[in-house]
Parts: C-alpha cells; structure tokens; sequence
C-alpha cells in the first residue's frame, strides 16, 4: 500500500474529489495547510504598500491506495491539477506497512 499527500491549490478541490472518486478511491482525508515552495510567496498592494505574502494557503489531501492504483492515479491527478503555473502543488508517496479497520479487524488492502 502507498500514502499519496497531494498538496493542491484550494480553488481544486472539488476536481480532485471528482477524480478520485471516478477512480474508486473511497475515503481521504483533507487538510487546510499553509506553506510556500519555489515561488516563495507572491507580492500584493494593499493601501498603497506592497505586501509579501510568503505563506500560500493550499489543500492537503491524503490517501491510502493499493500499490497497484498508484501509477494511475497519480497520473489523473496530474492531469486535472495541472494549470502550468508555478503553486500547482506536489504529490509525495510513502510506503504503508499495514492498515487495519478498527471496527470489523480487516488488514492490508481490504482495510482501505
């Protein structure tokens, strides 16, 4: 199994949700973060003075997939959150030991 922290721009989300469940994927869990990557924030006026805002507000999302999923998904997800702009997001992958389904005691893949 593999995590996915796909970090998106918040105006996103709801594509995201649309892909992922076309894609079978059941359950996520979705944070509100805030950070910056390359771009290092972006310049605003307010009142006249240039602000830096270098803290962006974005979307964390993550799921829990079969290895078998992640190839594919990966590739949806960069297909519909992709703007060509620098803030896009990222996708980060970790391996997932196990999972267990607290209620009925399941493991690994039948978990998800």
């Amino acid at each position: 199994m593999k995590k996915l922290e796909i970090i998106i721009r918040p105006e996103k989300m709801e594509e995201l949700k649309e892909v992922l469940d076309k894609a079978g994927i059941k359950g996520m869990m979705v944070s509100t973060v805030m950070g910056c990557g390359n771009q290092r924030g972006i310049k605003e006026m307010y009142r006249g003075a240039e602000l830096t805002i270098n803290l962006l507000h974005k979307i964390k999302v993550d799921i829990i997939i079969p290895d078998a999923s992640v190839e594919g998904i990966i590739k949806k997800v960069r297909d519909t959150m992709n703007t060509g702009n620098v803030g896009d997001g990222k996708i980060f992958i970790y391996d997932v030991e196990n999972a267990i389904r607290i209620r009925t005691g399941e493991t690994g893949d039948a978990a998800l």
